[in-house]
């Protein structure tokens, strides 16, 4: 995730362009190419939630285990401040109903825009193996125990005047509203849950369409909703019966509404290999921790270079193998208010191994300071 005013998506980009372009189309392989892919871990550390096809790709399956993970916290970390505790997340959060004959999104290099137009039987499978980032659906996630979602808004052209979709490359076929709600009845039936959702990106946005979206949250969530203040604790959110902090990255419309919290950091290495993000985030940890809210995403971004010399792959071939590597930095995290604590930490592929568990298990060690 890039700072602010940047855009995440730019890099691939480029390359996807660059790509379509140099290749012709028959060489160019079909999106449900495969190419073989294992995942692989550390002994006493075996991958959770999912399993390797046949075919050697990765099938991720639900996993409820940690559905009310916050309610089942040792009490002594009710009093903690939610930026204090272990979070885990997902990092483009609603990338796993991508429409595969949507456009290219607008915010997109104006010469994939025309390979669009001309190959989009070429060009939408491509975008769709680098542009997807997670497998399991938001109930799912949340399921999982992801309390951390990562939501890119977009408005369509084509559509209903207030049609507001998802975003990372190409647009969604599920509705911005639809899955508010989706997961406003999941807090319904897990009412010692907390949610943090980051909206961000606001592709298309006009001011009447922010308020229409605010109005939506604040419809949708009532009294559900956390407003900004101090970070609040588990014990204040229960006893207040709030359930959601809405950070929002647009600060003229979060001035106006007491609802909206500001954007909440978050520590985007944009590295292909592992070890590079994580030297990545250990200079930013030894830079010090913000003081509210923050995510460090454990997330891999893919480049040109990458992309040209691994044409059948995909973002999801490129990050499994390396789950194994990212895992071990995430259990050696500590949360906590010092300089050096992590808070958020969201990942890619949520159900493909252990991550929320280990994430969610950081809490402990609280208890030993």
């Amino acid at each position: 995730m890039p700072a602010a005013g940047k855009s995440l998506s730019s890099p691939t980009s480029y390359f996807l362009s660059y790509f379509l372009s140099q290749s012709p189309p028959a060489d160019v392989p079909r999106g449900d190419g495969q190419c073989p892919c294992r995942l692989t871990g550390h002994a006493g550390w075996p991958p959770m939630g999912g399993q390797l096809s046949a075919s050697g790709s990765f099938q991720s399956l639900p996993c409820t285990t940690n559905a009310d993970w916050m309610s089942a916290l040792c009490p002594l970390l009710w009093d903690v401040p939610l930026h204090h505790l272990s979070i885990p997340g997902s990092h483009d959060t609603m990338t796993y109903c991508l429409n595969k004959n949507s456009p290219i999104s607008q915010t997109q290099s104006r010469l994939l825009q025309l390979l669009d137009k001309v190959l989009p039987c070429v060009t939408r499978p491509l975008v769709l193996k680098w542009s997807t980032t997670q497998v399991l659906n938001v109930t799912e996630q949340l399921d999982a125990g992801v309390r951390y979602l990562d939501l890119r808004i977009a408005h369509m052209l084509v559509g209903s005047e207030k049609n507001l979709h998802f975003v990372h490359m190409v647009y969604t076929t599920v509705l911005v509203e639809d899955t508010l709600t989706e997961i406003s009845e999941w807090l319904e039936s897990h009412p010692r849950e907390v949610v943090i959702l980051a909206c961000r990106n606001f592709e298309g946005m006009t001011e009447d369409l922010h308020e229409y979206l605010v109005a939506c949250i604040k419809n949708i969530f009532g009294d559900m909703l956390c407003p900004r203040g101090e970070v609040p604790t588990l014990r204040q959110l229960w006893a207040r019966g709030q359930q959601v902090i809405v950070s929002y990255e647009e600060a003229s419309v979060v001035s106006r509404h007491a609802e909206l919290w500001p954007g909440i950091p978050y520590w985007w290495g944009d590295q292909v290999k592992a070890q590079e993000l994580i030297r990545y985030l250990e200079r930013m940890k030894s830079c010090g921790r913000p003081g509210g809210l923050f995510v460090a995403g454990i997330n891999l971004t893919e480049n040109l270079a990458y992309v040209l010399g691994h044409p059948s792959e995909s973002l999801q071939k490129m990050t499994l193998p390396s789950l194994p590597c990212l895992r071990a930095w995430v259990r050696e995290q500590c949360p906590g208010p010092g300089a050096r604590c992590t808070n958020v930490i969201a990942g890619d592929f949520i159900g493909a191994d252990s991550f929320v568990g280990d994430v969610v298990g950081l809490n402990a060690k609280l208890l030993h300071r």
